[in-house]
């Protein structure tokens, strides 16, 4: 009875370890057409972790880069910028990126997005380890520019 209890305690311990850890869901990059070198990918983030973690960067084989963006106001004008020190990804909390706020920047795209098609993202974290994700592509409105 007691190595019967023993071994479910180490069983409950070892999925809750197991359930520990950063979670990406509803991912999805937009498409592009040929001549285009830029484009954005957006999801939630949840941190299952006792600590802040932060999203600082990634790579994917379609772009030369894949950086993290947010948008700023610059005297009237929203620009997009690199996001110095990665998105801070609160403990046992959900991040949302999405279009104009943080998101997931490639830069130098080596091919056109093809609506329906899934890529491969690689995600870096500060603390977690590196995290790759299958994003599928999708067609959406273009945000409005000034």
């Amino acid at each position: 009875m007691k190595k019967l209890l023993a071994t479910l305690i180490i069983a409950g311990l070892a999925t809750s370890a197991s359930a520990a850890g950063i979670h990406v869901k509803d991912a999805w990059a937009r498409a592009t057409v040929e001549g285009m070198h830029m484009s954005g990918a957006f999801m939630t983030i949840h941190n299952d972790n006792a600590k802040q973690d932060f999203l600082i960067g990634g790579s994917s084989e379609v772009a030369d880069r894949v950086e993290v963006h947010t948008h700023i106001n610059d005297n009237g004008v929203m620009r997009m910028r690199e996001v110095k020190g990665g998105v801070p990804l609160p403990s046992k909390a959900n991040t949302e990126l999405k279009p104009g706020s943080y998101h997931i920047m490639f830069m130098g795209l080596k091919r056109a997005l093809k609506d329906g098609e899934t890529i491969p993202v690689t995600l870096k974290f500060k603390n977690e380890k590196a995290q790759t994700i299958h994003v599928p592509v999708k067609t959406a409105p273009m945000p409005a520019t000034h």
